[in-house]
């Protein structure tokens, strides 16, 4: 008897569930929505109307990058470099005499290469700055992107990151005068095409960039008082 009693409770034994760890196991944090995500559709909308009227918007929104918005707006940013390299580059190639093709890129490619340098070291700062208080120059505040990270420049977009933001708006920088040398192709030497995209760049670009887009620009507010 003794023996099929420990025989039983063996058995017993085995069935018996297994005791839980002594140290539970923490459970996954849950992911901090965005800014957006935060809100209600009724502080959404009353978001967007607030940007467009230049007023204050509703509290529950906070000025921090959102996964999404700079996902998109990357995504933004290569569409628009694409569109010089190779787009422009492959266009006024199809354009001029097959001797001229390989210079036509090289074209493409020095602008663009020219344009980021600057961009990165002044152009940024004079286009999205303000500290120069100037309608037609930002500031130099930004200059060599300094200060230039992963939080948001409120002053132009409230949830992108500024890093993300400045690279939009360098494609944009890197295009427009790629745009104007397809008027001069097998016309112009390398070298000059260079000098007169960076005179350009001063000259044109950057003083209308500002005026048109910067916080302190001169056409900020023209149709809308309320601009800031």
């Amino acid at each position: 008897m003794a023996m099929l009693g420990a025989v039983s409770s063996a058995l017993h034994a085995e069935d018996a569930p297994a005791a839980a760890p002594a140290a539970a196991v923490a459970a996954a944090p849950t992911p901090t929505p965005g800014p957006f995500a935060k809100a209600t559709v009724a502080d959404q909308i009353a978001f967007l109307e607030a940007a467009h009227s230049n007023s204050a918007g509703p509290s529950t929104i906070t000025p921090e990058s959102d996964p999404g918005h700079n996902a998109w707006m990357m995504v933004s940013a290569a569409f628009v470099l694409m569109m010089t390299l190779p787009g422009l580059a492959l266009f006024y190639g199809g354009l001029v005499r097959s001797k001229n093709v390989l210079s036509i890129i090289a074209m493409c490619f020095g602008i663009t290469a020219m344009v980021t340098i600057i961009w990165w070291a002044v152009g940024y700062s004079l286009v999205f700055g303000k500290n120069f208080a100037s309608p037609f120059f930002g500031g130099s505040e930004f200059f060599f992107f300094k200060g230039v990270d992963s939080n948001p420049n409120t002053d132009y977009a409230y949830w992108v990151s500024q890093n993300v933001f400045s690279i939009f708006q360098l494609t944009f920088a890197i295009i427009t005068p790629a745009l104007i040398f397809g008027a001069t192709a097998e016309r112009l030497k390398f070298s000059a095409l260079m000098a007169f995209v960076f005179a350009w760049m001063f000259v044109v670009y950057f003083p209308l960039a500002h005026m048109v887009w910067g916080a302190t620009g001169l056409m900020n507010g023209v149709w809308n008082a309320a601009a800031k």
